[in-house]
């Protein structure tokens, strides 16, 4: 389990297969799982005050985040 909130495979337990599977057949939804896990990660730095950002900036993140959410989530319920 991740001690990072916002885990792919925390908020979609029931897509775990499904996001395995995808990763491993289709560059494009690999790409766009790593992108969303490089960005929760900065997402969580910001919160954590690991890495202060403006806040600005931490909204771009979270935008950002939510934008590749939708999209992976998207590829899953096709």
């Amino acid at each position: 389990m991740s001690n990072t909130p916002h885990d792919l495979y925390e908020d979609f337990p029931e897509k775990a297969e499904a996001i395995h599977a995808l990763k491993a057949k289709d560059a494009h939804f690999a790409k766009m799982v790593e992108d969303y896990h490089e960005v929760n990660r900065a997402v969580h730095r910001a919160e954590t005050l690991v890495e202060p950002t403006t806040p600005e900036h931490e909204a771009e993140l979270r935008q950002k985040r939510m934008r590749l959410k939708d999209a992976i989530w998207k590829q899953l319920a096709a």
